[in-house]
């Protein structure tokens, strides 16, 4: 059913470019794509293109690629005109909604690929998300800017880059502060007493049976609950920080290392013991092996865990420096692209802190089940 309506969808594409050339571009006096040159070859070339992606099914995604670029291309143009931005009317919108369903039918076909080779299906798989996340991103700023809505409400994408940009050296000291000494110091922390302590509540039962239901009531603990009173033990600096981010750290991997403990079968447990094995040999050779995957899965968990508990630490009180504190003092003074600049700092902060923990998943428990063709 999809592949019998991609083409219909190509067609309507094509047909709201050519649509849109009749259609005023602004509700104040401008000039249409008639009457700029350059504007009107690239929306009748985008128009051509989403025709021929609509005739030729196998080179689709390439045809749908080369007309969304156009079509995105034109738009942006447009708002550099101030009697647009602002006010943009039927004929600029009707191109956006052309370019966003040329694009959605690209990504569509592009994701019912299935490439042969190794390195051209990790080439796919990393082109669907880095395209989409684009397109979302033109989106934002063609609404923002044509709709005319108000900086201190949602800046558009492109002042956010500008700000960044401009604010390299804070962003730098924030995200020294926040991520390197709060985030990294208290997760290394949190983790590693919770793993500790589910490896002795797992050699001793009574300790189990007494520390889940306190990991319970801690990790039930609202972070902003914990972070005036670890500010009040530990001062303002990062080590308040990094003790609220190793509470939140701790519960995620005692219960998931618990569980991973619990994984080996009692007939793994008979040859173990079959073979006179030690306590400690059977905890490294047999519980955790088979635990990995779950400590993983908690390493994975805390890895965001550790980024939110940090920032909202820092709102409680902080030194001059850190993505919380830096949010808190420019929203107050209504500087929304700064506060912009340090969400995309702490988002692509976590993005990469989990896509390291996901890239030493695979490198230590590449034998399970779930990594195999």
């Amino acid at each position: 059913m999809t592949k019998r309506w991609l083409p219909i969808g190509f067609y309507l594409a094509a047909l709201s470019c050519l649509l849109a050339l009749a259609l005023p571009l602004s509700s104040e006096a401008v000039p249409g794509l008639t009457s700029r040159p350059g504007l009107l070859a690239a929306t009748l070339a985008a128009a051509l293109t989403f025709a021929l992606a609509s005739l030729a099914a196998a080179f689709a995604p390439v045809f749908g690629i080369i007309a969304t670029v156009l079509g995105c291309s034109v738009t942006i143009i447009l708002l550099r005109d101030p009697a647009i931005a602002g006010s943009a009317d039927w004929g600029f919108w009707l191109l956006t909604l052309a370019t966003w369903l040329g694009a959605a039918l690209t990504l569509m076909r592009l994701a019912a690929l299935q490439p042969p080779d190794r390195t051209l299906r990790w080439l796919h798989g990393l082109a669907i998300p880095v395209l989409f996340g684009a397109f979302v991103i033109y989106l934002w700023e063609v609404a923002v800017r044509g709709f005319g809505v108000s900086p201190v409400l949602m800046p558009a994408p492109s002042a956010t880059g500008r700000r960044i940009v401009e604010s390299l050296p804070v962003l730098g000291e924030d995200f020294v502060q926040t991520f390197i000494r709060s985030v990294l110091v208290g997760y290394v922390i949190g983790c590693a007493a919770g793993f500790l302590t589910a490896v002795v509540a797992h050699r001793f039962d009574f300790l189990k049976r007494g520390l889940l239901p306190f990991g319970n009531f801690v990790s039930a603990l609202p972070v902003v609950g914990i972070a005036p009173i670890m500010v009040m033990w530990f001062g303002f600096d990062w080590p308040s920080k990094a003790a609220v981010v190793a509470v939140m750290c701790f519960f995620p991997m005692l219960v998931n290392t618990l569980a991973g403990l619990a994984v080996a079968g009692p007939t793994e447990r008979d040859l173990m013991r079959s073979y006179a094995a030690a306590p400690s040999q059977t905890l490294t050779k047999l519980y955790l092996p088979a635990a990995m995957p779950f400590i993983f899965n908690a390493l994975k968990i805390n890895s965001t865990l550790a980024l939110i508990g940090a920032i909202v630490a820092e709102f409680f009180g902080t030194p001059l420096h850190g993505i919380g504190f830096r949010i808190s003092i420019e929203v107050a003074r209504m500087s929304l692209d700064m506060v912009w600049a340090e969400i995309a700092l702490a988002a692509v902060a976590g993005m990469a802190f989990y896509g390291v923990v996901a890239l030493a998943e695979r490198a230590t428990t590449f034998w399970h089940p779930s990594y195999r063709n």
